[in-house]
């Protein structure tokens, strides 16, 4: 009887305790309280790393008995805890009660600082570390902080190289398990996220999310530095970097530092040569995975994205952002060096190697260097003789896609490009900007010796040529050497007796386009205008020409003009034409 009174006694202790919220129990070495002595020992456990209770299993010890009961369910496949509402198990009560919330929609947390509500204490708890900005996990090798420790966690096996989570249909490991969850989704085809919009099935729950929010236009993430808003938190993240200029990803290769994982990885592969994307319709491989799906959509012919102001459709996002910026006008891109903007990173980056020099492309025949990978390419094809692509209406063939499309206007008459002073068009976009310096007067290539300026970049380095000797043409049939291209073409057409211009009024042919030019002035034109204007000699009524300038006429006298074209005194005598066609014409 007295026994049984004390044990009612201590009951009724215990539950005042817990009602008044009294906290009698206390860690010896952090002086943390506890309303019960089972959660004061618990806790003191993690000062002292005493784990008590070992799996049957794998013998894998765990300061917590429900921890290591939980844990050996994993080994035995135990569910003992069902859902009441669709009869799903769980080997955990508490894995249980957050999944029954789903159905009944049931969202006890709520965040202190902005009233958000939570199904999950957790999540409610890392939510909150948002506003105050509390990063209590840090990783053991690098001292990186963390705001949830299963993030802290798969950092860490990042330095271990710990891949503890395996595929089940063809045992690829990863670090993290819901990567692993996703590339099995790979094997069975399973997609059981569904758009509440458009009713698309996604693999993917973020991806699932990531697509809702291109319907509701949501951004939920906002750049610390400039207040710029994101769908996407990957993507916030990536921006920040261009602020700080942090580049925490490094090539195991090269050490070249990148600000992008998925940067990282691409680069990697050119070391590597790995191609592991397949197109499903022609068999060829790619690197990277988005160059892959936009090259599958050249043969769907599919352009799922739209251009938000003109509604034109593109193939690949980036190129529709790229679009959009024509719109907006936007250029998020800086130069280092003058700060200059650019809508592209791609020119951006292109642009900054003008001012360091860099030439990262090599030619595979002549080890020329390049700035840029496409002018390596070109290049390489004066090696090889390569000519790709054809002209859809004659079949002409061209090493560069914007000769073949400028050539393909020569057939269309299409002139997209317009002067913006006088409104003349052009088939090309150079041609146009050339056109527009004689307007500007300005002149942006300069000579590397004697600084001249030219408003085109094809006179400055021909310039330069006068300078240095250079001679880089030559001709096929003598190995004559010449500085303009011009100057060999022409010479090669003498040495074939090639003429390819005629002249417009009497059909001569010439081997050049100047002296085409120069004989329709002088033999044609230049005496045209004379014969026109009735002429006197000495000012004599007598000596007054009388002619009829018909066509016939003019011809006659031109072709007779050529036959004498200069006496020794510089006066053309024509004796041969009838007295009313007789003149004297002085040049």
């Amino acid at each position: 009887m007295a026994n049984s009174r004390l044990n009612n006694n201590l009951t009724d202790c215990m539950d005042q305790t817990t009602h008044s919220g009294m906290k009698s129990y206390t860690c010896m070495y952090c002086k943390k309280s506890f309303g019960s002595s089972s959660h004061c020992k618990q806790h003191e456990r993690t000062h002292t790393g005493e784990k008590p209770f070992t799996c049957k299993h794998c013998k894998k010890s765990f300061s917590r008995l429900s921890t290591c009961k939980q844990h050996e369910r994993t080994h035995t496949g135990e569910k003992p805890f069902t859902c009441k509402y669709c009869e799903k198990s769980f080997n955990e009560s508490s894995s249980c009660k957050k999944h029954e919330r789903i159905h009944t929609g049931e969202k006890p947390y709520t965040c202190k600082f902005c009233k958000k509500f939570f199904s999950q204490l957790s999540t409610c708890k890392q939510h909150e570390r948002i506003h105050t900005g509390e990063k209590p996990f840090t990783c053991k090798y690098c001292k990186k902080c963390f705001s949830r420790l299963s993030t802290c966690q798969q950092h860490e096996r990042i330095h271990t190289g710990e891949k503890p989570y395996t595929c089940k249909h063809c045992k690829k490991s990863f670090n993290h398990l819901s990567a692993c969850k996703q590339h099995e989704q790979t094997h069975t085809g399973d997609e059981p996220y569904t758009c509440k919009h458009c009713k698309k099935f996604f693999s993917y729950l973020s991806a699932c999310k990531r697509h809702e929010r291109t319907h509701t236009g949501e951004e939920p993430y906002t750049c610390k530095h400039c207040k710029k808003s994101f769908s996407h938190l990957s993507a916030c993240k990536r921006h920040e970097r261009t602020h700080t200029g942090e580049k925490p990803y490094t090539c195991k290769h090269c050490k070249k530092s990148f600000s992008h994982l998925s940067a990282c990885k691409r680069h990697e592969r050119t070391h590597t040569g790995e191609k592991p994307y397949t197109c499903q319709h022609c068999k060829k491989s790619f690197s990277e995975l988005s160059v892959c799906k936009g090259h599958e959509r050249t043969h769907t012919g599919e352009k799922p994205y739209t251009c938000k102001y003109c509604k034109k459709c593109f193939s690949l996002l980036g190129s529709c952002q790229q679009h959009e910026r024509i719109h907006t006008g936007e250029k998020p891109y800086t130069c280092k060096y003058c700060r200059k903007c650019f809508s592209q990173l791609a020119h951006c980056k292109l642009h900054e190697r003008t001012h360091t020099g860099e030439k990262p492309y090599s030619c595979k025949y002549c080890q020329k260097c390049f700035s840029f990978s496409s002018h390596c390419k070109e290049h390489e094809r004066t090696h090889t003789g390569e000519k790709p692509y054809t002209c859809k209406y004659c079949r002409s063939c061209f090493s560069q896609s914007s000769h073949c499309k400028e050539h393909e206007r020569t057939h269309t008459g299409v002139k997209p490009y317009s002067c913006k002073h006088c409104k003349k068009c052009f088939s090309s976009s150079s041609h146009c900007k050339q056109h527009e310096r004689t307007h500007t007067g300005e002149k942006p290539y300069s000579c590397k010796h004697c600084k001249k300026c030219f408003s085109n970049s094809s006179n400055c380095k021909r310039h330069e040529r006068t300078h240095t000797g250079e001679k880089p043409y030559s001709s096929k049939h003598c190995q004559k050497c010449s500085n303009p291209s011009s100057n060999c073409k022409r010479h090669e057409r003498t040495r074939r007796g090639e003429k390819p211009y005629i002249c417009v009024y009497c059909k001569k042919s010439f081997c050049s386009l100047s002296n085409c030019k120069k004989h329709e002035q002088h033999c044609h034109l230049k005496l045209r205008r004379h014969l026109q204007q009735p002429t006197t000699t000495h000012g004599s009524k007598k000596d007054r020409v009388v002619f009829s300038s018909t066509e016939e006429n003019l011809i006659q006298v031109e072709s007779l003009y050529e036959e004498h074209f200069r006496s020794e005194s510089n006066r053309i005598i024509c004796e041969n034409l009838p007295n009313k066609f007789r003149i004297a014409a002085s040049f």
